[in-house]
């Protein structure tokens, strides 16, 4: 495998990337589509409705990964905390287990520097990683990396010879698979500028911030000084919901006192890609058992609950996470920049019970 590159190739290839990707988009099964309003299914499988109710006939299925074009989003009066529904063809689809999604092609970056790291978004509805080894060359991997997944990209490299994609790609180590590199295209991501992770507010002290969850509203809200400064509703554990990862956590959301523990900009929840069997503490979807790249991760206990962004429902104001607290990504990245310990780019912050105060209840 020739994996390493000049400056003046990377230069080359960038720019018929660039030049060509009106001609390849190498997204199969995106060319028909106008993303201005496009969800993916993230979940196994979903209803089209005849009208915009649970009671409503089924008309026909989309399945995990369908890509489905919206014409128009309807307020309806159920479910009660989440009341949106997509027309789409054939009748409707609740919001709830759907991924908004857009394509939107990246400039490659060259990032060559070694032992740099910089952390990157998925831009497009989906993108294949692949691994290469001596004894197997070029293997795609699934599932594959999804539109709002962060991860840390660590070089520019040559990638698999394809027919409709030629561009740099981006060689990305998992912090569950770190002794595999995987590849995806570097079109595909888009690399944060770092003031991504600047504090906000850091001049207030330590004990005049906290954070408060109410578990039986599904609202967070962030306090300075006693006064409210932010505030969502989340996705909070399913109640009794059994046991969740390879130690039998539940996937209730525990209720009590907490502190901000630490902090990870792009966390891997759920199986490895490569070692079978291998778990995080806590899963963060009722059927997902992989998500790499969970954003914004924010934890307060010492088993592995935490704040985080969520790509794979739209469905707050109820119960849906295997115990952690389910956010919209940009707030979850504004919880991650609020509280404290700071992060630094290059480190995972660490304070081990002395961040910013966390109160759940019901």
């Amino acid at each position: 495998m020739k994996s390493k590159f000049s400056r003046r190739d990377f230069l080359k290839l960038s720019g018929l990337t660039l030049g060509g990707l009106a001609f390849s988009p190498f997204l199969p099964g995106l060319t028909d589509f106008d993303d201005s309003f496009v969800v993916r299914i993230a979940t196994a499988q979903m209803p089209v409705r005849k009208s915009p109710t649970d009671d409503s006939r089924i008309e026909l299925t989309w399945y995990r990964d369908d890509l489905v074009h919206v014409y128009e989003e309807v307020t309806a009066e159920e479910p009660k905390h989440n009341p949106v529904w997509y027309r789409v063809w054939g009748g409707y689809l609740h919001r709830g287990r759907l991924h908004r999604v857009k394509t939107i092609f990246q400039a490659p970056q060259d990032i060559s520097e070694e032992g740099s790291k910089r952390l990157a978004e998925v831009t497009v509805p989906y993108t294949t990683p692949y691994r290469f080894s001596k004894a197997r060359g070029w293997e795609p991997l699934t599932p594959p990396l999804y539109y709002g997944s962060v991860h840390w990209v660590v070089a520019t490299e040559e990638g698999p010879e394809m027919t409709d994609y030629n561009g740099p790609w981006y060689k990305i180590f998992d912090e569950l698979d770190s002794n595999v590199a995987y590849f995806v295209p570097a079109i595909h991501l888009k690399i944060y500028s770092n003031d991504i992770f600047d504090p906000i507010s850091p001049e207030i002290a330590l004990e005049d911030k906290m954070i408060e969850v109410n578990l039986t509203t599904q609202r967070l809200i962030a306090y300075e000084y006693g006064k409210s400064v932010f505030e969502t509703n989340i996705a909070s554990g399913i109640r009794g919901g059994g046991l969740s990862g390879d130690k039998g956590i539940s996937t209730t959301t525990p209720n009590g006192t907490f502190k901000v523990l630490w902090k990870q900009p792009a966390k891997h929840m759920g199986n490895s890609y490569f070692s079978i069997g291998q778990q995080g503490n806590l899963l963060a979807d009722v059927d997902n058992y992989v998500l790499p790249g969970v954003p914004w991760s924010t934890f307060f206990t010492p088993v592995g609950h935490a704040f985080h962004g969520t790509y794979w429902h739209e469905n707050f104001g109820t119960n849906m996470s295997h115990g952690c607290i389910n956010m919209r990504s940009e707030e979850a990245n504004w919880i991650f920049r609020w509280v404290q310990p700071p992060h630094s780019v290059d480190a995972v912050s660490n304070d081990r019970g002395q961040g910013t105060a966390v109160e759940i209840h019901y």
